[in-house]
């Protein structure tokens, strides 16, 4: 299992709120279905909960990335302004 790439902090926020509903609703099977028939819920739980663990990293990741990326840009305006000052 694997998280998507490329997500907005907002499109991160969505998916794991929608995994957290599937994996609550799962949950609420496994404990109305038979002895037999919650095996397979139970490895679907334990993937939903990973691909949720994986999507949370992104959300982390995002944060850093995102301010690595404004870090740079305001290192490169300020690299800009100075040439322009050297050159006036």
């Amino acid at each position: 299992m694997r998280a998507p790439d490329h997500l907005t902090r907002e499109e991160v926020q969505k998916s794991l709120a929608e995994l957290d509903s599937k994996i609550k609703t799962l949950r609420g099977r496994v404990n109305a279905t038979t002895a037999d028939s919650n095996h397979t819920y139970h490895e679907h739980i334990a993937a939903l909960e990973r691909k949720r663990e994986l999507i949370a990293e992104k959300l982390n990741d995002s944060e850093d990335s995102q301010n690595k990326w404004k870090d740079l840009k305001s290192g490169l305006d300020n690299l800009k302004d100075d040439i322009g000052k050297l050159f006036s």
